[in-house]
């Protein structure tokens, strides 16, 4: 977090809840009511650890984005049994999703079934 976040969250900010993972999120003191933003107060996240999107639980994130008046706090966890825990985005390391055949895997293509037929214009 740069010195301007941190300033403005001291000065400005009030601690609203916090999530499983340990993102923290604040709403403007005396929920102020801002021109720049629509008329709506002004909620931001302070991420623990590496700033990702992906890390905001779905509940918050409506909360985040105005869809929920309420903070959901003590309901952030999975509200249908289809939903998923976080993974974190492994692209660009060696834990990142590497199809068969894919070169970074150390694997062959496999050949053409002869199915493909090429295209000729007539």
């Amino acid at each position: 977090m740069d010195i301007g976040t941190w300033l403005f969250t001291k000065l400005k900010g009030e601690l609203v809840g916090e999530d499983r993972y340990g993102n923290r999120y604040y709403r403007e003191r005396g929920g102020k009511r801002n021109v720049r933003n629509n008329g709506r107060e002004r909620r931001w996240v302070i991420y623990n650890g590496a700033p990702e999107g992906s890390k905001v639980p779905p509940v918050w994130h409506a909360w985040i984005h105005h869809t929920m008046i309420e903070p959901p706090v003590g309901k952030d966890g999975p509200l249908y049994a289809w939903q998923k825990d976080h993974q974190p985005n492994m692209t660009g390391t060696a834990l990142a999703y590497r199809p068969p055949g894919s070169i970074l895997k150390g694997g062959r293509r496999d050949k053409a079934s002869g199915d493909y037929e090429p295209w000729r214009p007539e």
